[in-house]
C-alpha cells in the first residue's frame, strides 16, 4: 500500500489517513475531467481532498447561518440553495439550486 507521505501530513493536520474523501474516487474525476489530463501524482489527489473538506465546511456554516436566520434546528435543501445565491463566491453552483429555491428567497434578497 502506498504511503501519503509529509505532504498529506501537512495537509491534514498531522494524520497522514485515513482521508475523510475516497482518493480513489477523486483521482478517477480528475483523470474524466479532461482527456489531456494522463497522469496524476500522488499527492494533487490529496490536495483536491483537503481543498474539497474545505469548500463542504465553508458551504455548510453558511447554510447553517440560514438554518438559523429561519429559526429553524435542521438544515433543509434551501438552506444550501440560499447560501449559494447569497455568496458570490458559489456563483457557479447557481444553476444546481432549483427555480424553487430562488423564488422562496426573493423575500429574502429585496430590500
Amino acid at each position: 500500500m502506498r504511503q501519503a507521505g509529509a505532504y498529506s501530513k501537512l495537509l491534514s493536520g498531522g494524520r497522514s489517513g485515513p482521508h475523510a474523501l475516497p482518493l480513489a474516487r477523486i483521482k478517477k474525476i480528475m483523470k474524466n475531467s479532461s482527456e489531456e489530463v494522463k497522469m496524476i501524482s500522488g499527492e494533487a489527489p490529496i490536495v483536491f481532498s483537503k481543498a474539497c473538506e474545505l469548500f463542504i465546511e465553508e458551504l455548510t456554516k453558511r447554510a447553517w447561518a440560514m438554518t438559523l436566520q429561519g429559526k429553524r434546528r435542521t438544515m433543509q435543501r434551501e438552506d444550501v440553495a440560499s447560501a449559494v445565491i447569497t455568496t458570490d463566491v458559489f456563483d457557479f453552483l447557481i444553476n444546481l439550486v432549483s427555480d424553487a429555491a430562488q423564488e422562496s428567497l426573493q423575500p429574502v434578497l429585496e430590500p
